[in-house]
Formats: structure tokens, sequence, C-alpha cells
């Protein structure tokens, strides 16, 4: 009898296949790797599976270049994916400014990520990410679609491992004999999440005796059905969007209706938050003859002859 397998490995790997049912061979497959442990036990579980299912599998690594030596990281990762027999490729982009470094540095790899071309680009983000993209969002006040956190799948992206924790990934690379960079930035108070992760989520663990990760994942996915629900109903709501028609609709379904309205004149949807749809609904119901409202992405919204019109600048 060979060694046994790691439970953590037998896990990742059925996550992966769970997120991957609907693929068929031939299908190509990418991680996007970032040599951290989440991605590389990721990249481990897919090059398990990809043979056994006849897709094709690769690895493609985002440089942000934001820190001196990561050019160097980079080419590590895409080594330990090659060794793993995937394919990998290092991307290298310019990060802008816009929302500031970590929310740039996501715009510029997400970028790269929905250009793809294969069937389904894995991202590693664990239940503790999750769970911290919960109480950001409870901090800023966003409404429940901030709260109901990162989705399974959008689009080309897919998130095997929404179920798993950060410590199991650590032990896939290590039943894996793969080494993972860890990066500072991780670990530097100077960025929200991680003061999220390394005090405020451990403070609560210990004030409310534990589970509160779970409990965050938990409450996030009864909010996505909810709001998944919401957002089907008010893209069914018929144009044009008058006044009187917005007025008649109930609020949760009125305030999608007006955030749906919003993205598509060219509001910045990562930014777009709920005092902005408080707004935007006071020019609904409690208009007082306010000029505009002003949305992230410069984009306003003004109510003119009974109806809600937007612009750019």
């Amino acid at each position: 009898m060979g060694p046994r397998l790691d439970p953590a490995v037998a896990e990742g790997r059925r996550a992966v296949l769970a997120a991957l049912t609907d693929l068929e061979p031939g299908a190509r497959v990418e991680v996007a790797l970032s040599g951290g442990a989440d991605s590389l036990a990721l990249a481990a579980c897919l090059a398990f599976l990809a043979p056994r299912e006849g897709w094709l599998a690769g690895a493609v690594v985002v440089d942000h270049a934001l820190q001196d030596g990561s050019a160097v990281v980079a080419e590590k990762a895409a080594a330990q994916a090659r060794e793993l027999g995937l394919e990998a490729e290092v991307v290298r982009v310019d990060v802008g400014t816009d929302g500031g470094p970590e929310a740039a540095a996501r715009d510029a790899r997400y970028g790269v990520l929905r250009t793809r071309q294969a069937e389904a680009v894995l991202l590693g983000h664990t239940l503790d990410d999750q769970a911290e993209t919960v109480l950001l969002g409870l901090g800023r006040g966003s409404g429940p679609r901030s709260l109901a956190g990162m989705p399974e799948r959008d689009g080309l992206v897919r998130r095997p491992f929404l179920g798993l924790r950060r410590a199991d990934t650590e032990r896939i690379c290590t039943a894996s004999g793969l080494t993972w960079w860890t990066d500072p930035h991780n670990t530097d108070p100077s960025f929200r999440r991680s003061r999220l992760r390394h005090e405020a989520l451990p403070l609560l663990e210990d004030v409310l005796g534990g589970g509160v990760a779970e409990a965050l994942a938990r409450t996030a996915e009864q909010l996505r059905q909810d709001t998944d629900l919401l957002d089907a109903l008010a893209a069914d709501v018929a144009e044009p969007h008058d006044v009187e028609t917005l007025a008649a609709l109930p609020p949760a379904l009125r305030s999608r209706v007006l955030r749906r309205l919003a993205l598509d004149a060219g509001a910045d949807a990562s930014e777009l938050a709920a005092v902005h749809l408080r707004e935007l609904d006071r020019l609904i119901t409690d208009w007082h003859g306010q000029q505009r409202v002003e949305l992230p992405g410069r984009v306003s919204a003004a109510r003119v002859d009974g109806a809600l019109r937007f612009a750019t600048s």
C-alpha cells in the first residue's frame, strides 16, 4: 500500500473537478498563478486532473512589477508550474493609479485574465479570502451585493477553492513538494485587507469562539442567492425608466434597477456604493430640485422632464 493521500490534496482535487464538470476533453484551462500557496496548490490539483480529463492545462503569471525582484518571483512560479507539467507564461503589466494601489493592480490583473484564450481561468481565492471580502464590504456599507462576496463563477473566471482554508492550500503545496512565495503586502499594515487578516479576524474568532470565517462565507452564499434573484427580476423591468415607473417598484428591486442603469451609463462597478444608490433613489422618491448625483467613473445622474438621465464628463 502506498503512502496515504493528504486529505487536503484530495479535497483540493475534488473542488477543482467539481468546478470544471461542464468542460469537455480538449478544453483549455489556465491557473492565474502568483507563486503564493493558494494558486500553486490550484496548479498542482489541475496538473493532476488535466491528463485524466483530457484538458489542455496551463498557467499565466501576471507580473505587476510593483516590487523589486517581481520578475524573479514570476519566473520561479512559472518554473514550478512547468515542473508540474503545465504550460506557463509570464505577462508583465503596467499598473495604473485609479482607485488606489490594490484596486489598480486588480484591474490590471483581471484585464489580462479576461482575455485569455481558454474555456476557464482558475483563481486561488479561499474561504479566508471570502471572509475578508465580506468584512470589507460590510465596512464600506456597500450593500448586499458586496456582502455576497466573490462568486464561484464569473464569466471566464472560476474559484474552486472558496470552500478551502488558506492552511489547506499550504498543506497541498507541502505534500506536492512546492515552495510558495509570501507577498510582503499580505503582512503590510498599511493595506486594509492585511489588517483584517492579521488583526480583525483573529480578534473576532477569539471573541465569538471560532468559526467566524466559515459563518461569513455561509452568509455570503445566502446573500448571493437573494441578490441573484433580485438582479434577475431587475433585469426584467422594461424600459423606459421614467420616474413614475421607478417610483412604483419595491425599494429592494428599484435599487437593483438603479444600479444597473448606473453601470450601463459607465459608472465604476468597483466604487459604486450604497451611498450612491441612496442618492439616486432620492431623485426618484424624495426630489426637491436636486441638481444631479455624481457617481464614480465620471458619471452623473439628474432628474429631467420626469425621467432619470445619465451623463458622462
